[in-house]
């Protein structure tokens, strides 16, 4: 891949040296070299869309949010970025910190919950559990209505998981019944967290700088999220990928326990794909509940992939209506042989999933995203 990179970004356009003198040649010699180096640059950039199709933007806004608008879209975005624009920051900002203040409240005099460097809220019970759950749930819908989307389309499949065929009836009835010890969903955006806090209010993974955010913060405590140090290399691995593992089996087997959300992919995509599965959601062997999210667009994509995080902010808020449709799979229930074996276990329910959702199966990951982010910026600054 260092290799292929290497050879995308070293074609030296062959001129001529002009004349120093010669202010017309020295016109003539450099428009050909402009047209020649734009032209190789819009060459690279769509070998390396074929490359990393699973993160290329494919909305008007074009590769990194930097695409050339037409003159609709910019009218549309210049009055959007002086009308909708600080509403909606405002109204954001306002339901943030309510919920921040209900947690704050219910959180008064309660020592968090320390284990294995993690630091939660979670094991609170009673009325301030129910209050802090209910009002989130509650709240999470109401921003992401603010943020336009007024309307999710959600559908509940009956039978995807084929195993299912050879039991018997009383026997799903009764798997029916079983808690799954995880969600497992695709990834998209920072907004799938919002739709899955509306729907079930699970905890989840997030980097440890996440819980030192001012109101972000203790909100994702009361979550019970995992917090992790993703790029550390030292030994705390194990006992994160544990707290995981014994977060799914408490929530399959507790029914007071919150659940945990997962994103197996470990990054985001544009919507079309689907990752290979890291194995973090499956080493308990407990049942998953399988979540296909999809967010359809004419203009913008709200799918965070490949462009800054202001950036797709902004024009996330400059969209009039959003659109998000949400496919929800039965349980899926783990035979003996994928319960001993994780790996298997995580690639049936990818291609499940995958089979489901319409969604194209790909083979690379955060490295090849990472590459292609540094090729995509490196390619647009030249050009």
């Amino acid at each position: 891949m260092g290799s292929e990179l290497k050879d995308l970004n070293s074609k030296p356009a062959k001129t001529q040296q002009p004349d120093p003198n010669d202010d017309d040649a020295s016109a003539k010699d450099h428009r050909p070299l402009l047209e020649s180096t734009a032209s190789s640059a819009a060459e690279d950039i769509q070998e390396l869309e074929k490359k990393f199709a699973a993160f290329v933007r494919n909305d008007v806004y074009g590769s990194l949010g930097c695409g050339k608008l037409p003159l609709k879209e910019k009218l549309l975005l210049g009055i959007a970025l002086v009308t909708l624009l600080p509403l909606r920051l405002l109204l954001v900002m306002s339901i943030l910190v309510l919920y921040y203040l209900i947690c704050k409240i219910f959180t008064l005099c309660s020592a968090p919950n320390l284990e294995e460097d993690q630091e939660d809220y979670a094991h609170l019970g009673g009325c301030r559990r129910a209050v802090i759950l209910q009002s989130g749930r509650y709240l999470s819908r109401l921003l992401l209505f603010m943020v336009g989307f007024y309307w999710i389309n959600e559908t509940h499949k009956d039978s995807a998981n084929t195993q299912d065929n050879s039991k018997t009836e009383s026997t799903k009835q009764s798997e029916e019944r079983v808690r799954p010890g995880a969600i497992v969903s695709n990834h998209l955006s920072y907004l799938d967290v919002l739709y899955h806090m509306s729907s079930s209010f699970p905890s989840f993974v997030a980097k440890k700088s996440v819980s030192k955010l001012p109101l972000v913060g203790l909100i994702g405590k009361c979550l019970g999220c995992v917090f992790v140090q993703r790029e550390s290399k030292s030994s705390d691995f194990k006992g994160v990928a544990g707290i995981v593992t014994d977060r799914v089996r408490n929530a399959h087997q507790n029914e007071l326990a919150p659940m945990i959300l997962l994103f197996p992919e470990g990054t985001t995509t544009n919507g079309d794909f689907l990752l290979p599965f890291k194995t973090g959601a499956f080493l308990a062997g407990a049942p998953v509940m399988p979540v296909i999210l999809r967010y359809s667009y004419r203009r913008f994509s709200p799918a965070w992939e490949s462009i800054s995080g202001v950036r797709h902010v902004v024009f996330l808020l400059c969209q009039f209506v959003n659109n998000l449709e949400v496919t929800r799979l039965p349980i899926y229930h783990p035979s003996q042989q994928e319960k001993d074996n994780p790996k298997l276990y995580a690639n049936n329910v990818r291609k499940l999933m995958a089979a489901e959702g319409d969604l194209i199966v790909s083979d690379i990951g955060l490295a090849e995203k990472r590459i292609y982010l540094a090729a995509l910026n490196g390619l647009l600054g030249q050009s």
